[in-house]
């Protein structure tokens, strides 16, 4: 019994959602209920709650309830365990009292009597078994059940066992793929850099035989119906090729068999195999496999690798080496059409630059639209507000005595009515609306303020489509190299902008070697990254900016980052920043080809910039610039 509310507490045991929520709206007003949905958790939650009357159902998946209160019997001999099912075979409540229950009550529940059920059997009411059969009977039951387990739980040990031995023939067998795969990408690295074709063919057999323990390889190339060797592995490989060794396509060869069949071919023991040349050349050879070296659609020739251990080759080697032999087709194919891949790479250059300059174009006059949207609206409104001041002036001038009239600035106002009368604004009709305003609505409609604002809107509009003229054309004017040192330019550019004191903080290392560049192109690109951090960190109050200039971890090159604590860059425009009118600036201006222009400034010199952004904590930009060994050197 719960000690610190006085009220029993009962543990329903039963798979069923409805049922359990039953018992619990029945009995929770007078009771403490707890409720496990299977045998195993009920078991659990009994040891570890100790309630003070058991219900379990009969029925539920893994372990049985008659198993349930068996178990439970065992372990808490004192506490009444009652069979709650909606069983009603022939001699149930026999069998449930054999398994150790106490009680049986039927399902469905009657409201009305089970509460005073329960009271009962907490009261100490217990059911007799009254024939000893029914125990005997259950447990013989229980005994070949827990035969059947055992003999279950023997199987699914075997079952392990095997799955445990296939397990480990399957990682031996990913080991070895995974040291093929290895050496075959270390093949496919050293023979993909070399375009001599002779070269290529004698590096490639080389190396294969060295990464792979082999006794020998050769490389054939396809000539018309022949597959002729063109390298060879060590004394072997020297003589076939200089006697004019070939293979026919399709011939009694495995190499015939590979081109002819475009897939590779393994002989285990070469002695049984019927389709091999018997080559004296190569008298240790035990098993071979070929592969086939294809490019797209072409057969380009074929690979030979031999053992001198039967049976050295499988489906693995396969894979390992088709991967390999791939790379080797396509850098036998490069060696060949070099000339065609520079002219068609040339032609796609153009292709792309017409697109890009195309692209760039019609960026280019929607920004400009957008710019220049303002400026119409902004002209009608100062011309409608000059019109009225000079119909609120010329009315003060009519009625001005003569020798004011007469006045030379007088004159010019008078000369100034007429041209706007002449342009179809009559003076008279606008200041009869003008009389009929009250003061406080003349002051809302003529308003000096309104103007100077739009004069502002045509200003800036003006600014910026001006700016666009350097963004575009300063990365491509004539450059002045020169060879100078970075920290100079960094201070001076620095201290150019006018920045407030405490923001900006330099660090340049002592081993910063000077580098060779257009000054003033250069200049723009750190003033422009430099503005860029400034506004980034608008609105935070404790801004920092470094600027830090370095020699990089990349031989021959300085590096400069330009590293603040402003907003950061979402993860979804960070590549975008580099594209021509992409600005992340919205309202507060900027022309989109800052960034690209520094990109273009950076890369004619052979450098490059990057970026790093963290949203919330800033972002750091990177310049990379090929550093000047010899500082005399002034090129």
């Amino acid at each position: 019994m719960d000690q610190a509310t006085d009220r029993p507490k009962i543990l329903c045991i039963d798979d069923t959602p409805t049922s359990r929520a039953l018992v619990r709206r029945l009995l929770s007003p007078q009771y403490i209920v707890l409720e496990a949905n299977d045998g195993l958790q009920g078991i659990d939650a009994a040891v570890e709650t100790r309630p003070d009357l058991v219900l379990v159902d009969l029925h539920m998946p893994r372990l049985s309830g008659y198993e349930v209160a068996t178990r439970l019997k065992s372990l808490l001999p004192q506490v009444p365990i009652v069979a709650l099912t909606a069983d009603v075979t022939t001699h149930v409540q026999e069998r449930v009292l054999a398994a150790g229950c106490d009680g049986y009550l039927s399902k469905p529940i009657d409201p009305d009597a089970f509460e005073e059920h329960i009271q009962a059997f907490l009261a100490g009411k217990r059911d007799e078994l009254e024939e000893d059969k029914y125990r005997r009977d259950y447990q013989q039951e229980l005994v070949a059940r827990l035969e059947d387990k055992v003999r279950e739980l023997t199987r699914t040990l075997e079952r392990n066992e095997e799955l445990g031995e296939q397990n480990f023939q399957l990682l031996e067998r990913t080991q070895r793929q995974a040291r093929l795969l290895k050496g075959g990408a270390k093949v496919g690295r050293s023979i993909t850099s070399i375009l001599d074709l002779d070269t290529l063919l004698n590096t490639t057999v080389d190396v294969i035989c060295d990464e792979f323990d082999l006794y020998y390889a050769g490389v054939f190339l396809v000539d018309g119906e022949w597959a002729v060797l063109r390298a060879g592995r060590g004394e072997a490989g020297a003589a076939m090729t200089a006697e004019g060794h070939k293979l026919r396509v399709g011939g009694h060869s495995m190499i015939g068999a590979a081109t002819e069949r475009r897939q590779a071919c393994i002989a285990l023991d070469v002695g049984k195999e019927p389709v091999r040349f018997d080559n004296p050349h190569l008298p240790r050879t035990r098993s071979e496999m070929a592969l086939p070296l294809i490019v797209g659609d072409e057969l380009v020739g074929a690979l030979t690798v031999q053992s001198a251990v039967e049976a050295a080759f499988d489906d693995d080697d396969i894979v390992a080496f088709q991967a390999m032999v791939d790379q080797l087709a396509i850098a036998i194919n490069n060696a060949r059409l070099l000339d065609d891949l520079e002219a068609a790479h040339a032609e796609l250059v153009r292709a792309k630059t017409y697109q890009a300059i195309a692209e760039a174009t019609g960026e280019a006059i929607h920004w400009v639209g957008n710019k220049a949207a303002p400026i119409p609206g902004s002209v009608a409104r100062i011309t409608e507000d000059v019109v009225r001041y000079m119909a609120l002036a010329n009315a003060l001038l009519a009625e001005a005595p003569p020798d004011l009239r007469a006045h030379k600035f007088a004159q010019l106002l008078t000369e100034a009515a007429e041209e706007i009368a002449s342009r179809g604004n009559f003076l008279g009709e606008i200041k009869a609306e003008l009389d009929a305003y009250p003061l406080k609505r003349l002051r809302r409609t003529l308003n000096i303020e309104s103007i100077f604002e739009d004069l502002e809107i045509i200003e800036n509009s003006a600014r910026a489509i001006l700016n666009i003229k350097e963004d575009l054309i300063g990365p491509v004017r004539k450059r002045k190299l020169e060879v100078f040192s970075l920290p100079r330019l960094l201070e001076e550019t620095i201290a150019s902008m006018g920045i407030p004191d405490g923001v900006v903080r330099t660090l340049f290392a002592d081993d910063l070697h000077p580098v060779r560049a257009d000054r003033v192109q250069l200049d723009r690109v750190f003033t422009n990254l430099i503005k860029n951090a400034i506004e980034a960190m608008d609105g935070i109050e404790d801004k920092r900016l470094l600027v830090w200039a370095r020699m990089d971890d990349e031989p021959g090159f300085v590096v400069v980052d330009v590293i603040d604590n402003g907003a950061g860059i979402p993860p979804d425009q960070i590549d975008k920043v580099w594209m021509a009118f992409y600005t992340t600036k919205g309202d507060r201006g900027g022309t989109g080809l800052g960034l690209p222009a520094c990109a273009q400034i950076v890369g004619q010199l052979d450098g490059r910039i990057t970026v790093e952004s963290e949203v919330g904590s800033g972002t750091t930009f990177s310049v990379f610039l090929p550093a000047v060994v010899d500082s005399n050197d002034t090129g």
